[in-house]
C-alpha cells in the first residue's frame, strides 16, 4: 500500500449544505441551518456529501479539521437534521418485505446471470469500467468492515461474539497484510488508481454516497443496532456470488493478481460469513430482541434499495459507453491529475 496522509482533505462541495458545512470546517462562516436540510433532495449530491463529511469526522477526520469538532454540540444538529431528512425517505421509499424471513429468502436467490452491476462486469465489462467501478467501491472498502465495528457495544450474547468473529476475519485475523482495506488497496494498485483515503470522493455520484452513509447512520445509533445487522446480512450474503463473478471480471480483463485475489478471498470469506450471520448474528440477536425483527428487515431492503440505485446509474451509463464518475480516471499507471470540478450538483 502506499504511503499517503492520514486524513484526507476536505472535498470540493455540490451545493449550499456541503458548501456552509465545509466552509465552516474550514474556519470561515457558519454551519448550514438544521432547517435548511429540509428542502434538500434527501438522495441528492449536496445532503449525501455533507451528510458524509459529517461522518467522516467519526473516522480518520480531514486534514486541516480540529479532532475536536467530531463532538461539536452545534455540527451535530447539524448532522442530525441531514441523517432525519435521510432517513425519513428511505422508510418512505423503501420496499419492505412483510417479514425477516421473506427479506433473507430473498437475498438467498441468485440474480440471473448477466444481471446487475458484477454480471455486467463479468459478462461485458471493460478494465475502464473495472477501474471507475473499484474506485467508487474505494469510499468503503479503504475502510471496510469500520462502519458494522460500531454496533459491537450494542450487542451481547451469540450476536456480539458472532459479529466479533466476522469482524477479526475482516481485519485481517491479526495480520497487517491480511487486512481487507489492505486487500483492496492492492487491488487498486493493480488497477493504477490512487489508493489514498478519501482520494476518489470528489469522484462518486451521490448514489454510491447514500449507500456509505447508510453503514455510518446504522452504525452510529444505537436505536438502529437491527437495521445495521440486516444491512451487515445483505452485505455478507449477497457478497459470494457477487464477488465471483467479479474476480472471474478481473481474470479476464487481465487486472492483475492482487485485483483478482481480493475477490477470491471474499468468495471464500462471504460464504462463511453468510451462515455466521444468518445464524448467529441473527438468531442470537433475536433470541435476546425478538422485537428487532422488523428492523432487521429494514435494514436488508433499505440496502438493497440503495444499491439498486446506484446499479441503475451506474450500467446506464456505462451503457451508453461513458464514465459514471463525476471526475473520469487518468490512465491506468498515471496519478489522477487533481481536477477542480464545481461547486454543485
Amino acid at each position: 500500500m502506499n504511503h499517503h496522509p492520514r486524513e484526507p482533505r476536505l472535498p470540493h462541495p455540490r451545493g449550499p449544505l456541503s458548501a456552509a458545512l465545509t466552509a465552516n470546517l474550514r474556519g470561515a462562516g457558519p454551519l448550514p441551518r438544521p432547517a435548511d436540510a429540509g428542502a434538500a433532495d434527501p438522495y441528492g449530491d449536496d445532503l449525501q456529501l455533507a451528510l458524509y463529511v459529517c461522518y467522516e469526522l467519526h473516522y480518520r477526520g480531514f486534514a486541516g479539521v480540529p479532532a475536536e469538532r467530531e463532538w461539536d454540540p452545534e455540527l451535530l444538529r447539524v448532522r442530525a437534521a441531514l441523517e432525519g431528512r435521510f432517513l425519513d425517505a428511505l422508510r418512505a421509499d423503501t420496499p419492505v418485505h412483510d417479514s425477516l424471513d421473506d427479506a433473507l429468502g430473498a437475498l438467498l436467490v441468485e440474480p440471473a446471470e448477466g444481471t446487475g452491476v458484477a454480471g455486467f462486469l463479468h459478462k461485458e465489462g471493460e478494465l475502464w469500467q473495472l477501474r471507475e467501478y473499484a474506485a467508487l467501491r474505494s469510499l468503503y472498502h479503504l475502510k471496510e468492515a469500520d462502519p458494522h465495528a460500531w454496533v459491537l457495544p450494542r450487542l451481547w450474547g451469540r450476536a456480539k461474539a458472532a459479529m466479533a468473529a466476522v469482524e477479526y476475519d475482516e481485519f485481517g485475523g491479526g495480520r497487517a497484510d491480511r487486512v481487507h482495506a489492505r486487500l483492496f488497496a492492492d487491488l487498486m494498485t493493480d488497477l493504477g488508481l490512487d489508493t489514498a483515503y478519501g482520494r476518489h470522493l470528489d469522484a462518486a455520484p451521490a448514489e454510491m454516497l447514500a449507500l456509505v452513509n447508510l453503514m455510518s447512520l446504522f452504525g452510529l445509533h444505537r436505536e438502529l443496532r437491527g437495521a445495521l445487522v440486516g444491512h451487515f446480512a445483505e452485505v455478507e450474503i449477497t457478497s459470494s456470488p457477487a464477488s465471483r463473478r467479479l474476480s472471474e471480471a478481473m481474470r479476464r480483463t487481465g487486472a492483475g493478481p492482487a485485483a483478482e485475489f481480493f475477490y477470491d478471498e471474499h468468495v471464500e470469506a462471504d460464504a462463511v460469513h453468510e451462515q455466521v450471520v444468518r445464524h448467529e448474528v441473527i438468531g442470537g440477536l433475536l433470541d435476546e430482541e425478538p422485537e428487532l425483527a422488523p428492523d432487521i428487515a429494514f435494514g436488508i431492503d433499505a440496502t438493497e434499495y440503495l444499491e439498486d440505485r446506484l446499479a441503475r446509474r451506474l450500467l446506464t451509463d456505462w451503457r451508453a459507453g461513458r464514465s459514471c464518475l463525476r471526475i473520469p480516471l487518468g490512465p491506468a499507471g498515471q496519478r489522477e491529475p487533481e481536477r477542480r470540478i464545481s461547486h454543485t450538483s
